[in-house]
């Protein structure tokens, strides 16, 4: 085998076993095409099937999937998000890099409700001897005025190897719309930044990652017009691990939304349909080689700490993180007197507030919106 890539693009996003599958096409011209991503943006990429350095026909600042190349390799069709649309076709010229909208799902829609404006960009965490740069993407509320306050939600995406892209997110859209600053941040383990910067969170859940993320709100708390006394937390399956320790090792959120959460490594381990193949690759091994460490990067362990109000969200088909994982940490909490609500979504497997039935999305939509609401 023939390596025709470097580290600086990938073809695919993820660690095994949880990876997104390459998309490629080789034409009868003899060209290979995929799409690559870096630093959190899509890009469609050319490279020659003897090898050699690949070249970017289209993309940038935004999420494409779904390539598909006519017979005669000139022109190529992508489904593209970016902050401003949740998504369109677009036909690109494979000669010119020319790229044109051919749909427009949501265009009459977003005249009338514009997107949120969003900033991009990187800090150097403080004392940190790793040379990684840290991407932020944060989105302002309409009618943003400097001269303001605003709340604050960190937003913590999956994985712990997926990535924010430059993409339209419903949950962040929806809380900039209602005069939230939304902060998404990808952190050390995040795709799309290079392999040692994926691999730096293998055995290491909770530790740097956990000071990444909170090095940003540092960051953009220096700010005049964040408000740090309103500041939430949401997260989802990684994210909701990473929202659920965050609570239990510091008081500084106000409250937090827990969506689809990794709770108990070890119960993790035997019961998630990927609980030993993912779990010894992210852990460096068995539950027996490493159950000290399962235990002591596991939020349940912390639960005694927690002070910010939790709403846990997830549904009851899940095989990904099993509801068993948000019911292990709504009776720790509740048992302790703790401020917590439990929403069990009938039905719904891991992915769905991406994918599921509308009604549930919204329903997902809603409840953290009111949850950040009612406390910030």
């Amino acid at each position: 085998p023939q390596k025709l890539t470097d580290d600086t693009i990938k073809p695919y996003l993820g660690f095994p076993p949880v990876m997104r599958p390459a998309t490629l096409h080789w034409t009868d011209h003899g060209q290979i095409f995929y799409l690559g991503e870096r630093k959190g943006e899509s890009f469609l990429m050319i490279t020659p099937p003897e090898g050699g350095p690949s070249e970017t026909v289209w993309g940038g600042s935004c999420l494409a999937t779904g390539l598909t190349i006519d017979r005669n390799a000139g022109r190529a069709v992508v489904t593209a998000s970016n902050p401003d649309s949740p998504g369109d076709l677009i036909r690109i010229d494979l000669a010119t890099g020319a790229g044109q909208e051919v749909s427009e799902y949501n265009r009459s829609y977003m005249k009338k409700h514009p997107a949120a404006e969003m900033e991009k960009f990187s800090i150097a965490r403080p004392g940190d001897e790793s040379g990684f740069e840290i991407e932020c993407r944060l989105f302002f509320p309409p009618q943003f005025d400097a001269a303001s306050t605003y709340p604050l939600v960190l937003d913590i995406h999956g994985g712990p190897n997926g990535a924010f892209f430059d993409a339209f997110v419903p949950a962040q859209q929806v809380l900039a719309a209602a005069g939230y600053l939304v902060l998404a941040v990808n952190p050390r383990g995040s795709s799309t930044y290079g392999t040692d910067f994926m691999m730096a969170v293998l055995g290491d859940w909770g530790g740097e990652d956990y000071r990444d993320l909170m090095a940003a709100v540092d960051h953009v708390c220096q700010q005049p017009y964040v408000d740090e006394g309103k500041l939430g937390v949401h997260g989802y399956s990684y994210g909701g691990y990473m929202t659920s320790w965050t609570v239990g090792h510091t008081d500084r959120f106000k409250a937090a939304v827990v969506g689809a959460p990794c709770i108990n490594l070890h119960s993790m381990y035997g019961t998630s349909d990927i609980g030993i193949s993912f779990g010894e690759a992210q852990w460096g091994g068995s539950i027996v080689d490493v159950t000290d460490k399962m235990l002591e990067r596991s939020p349940i362990s912390y639960v005694a700490n927690v002070d910010t109000p939790v709403l846990l969200l997830h549904g009851d088909a899940d095989a990904r993180c099993p509801i068993g994982q948000s019911e292990e940490y709504f009776i720790a909490l509740k048992r302790l007197g703790k401020d917590v609500e439990f929403v069990r979504f009938p039905g719904c497997s891991h992915l769905f507030p991406r994918m599921g039935h509308p009604k549930m999305r919204e329903e997902y939509l809603v409840r953290t919106l009111s949850w950040f609401n009612r406390f910030l």
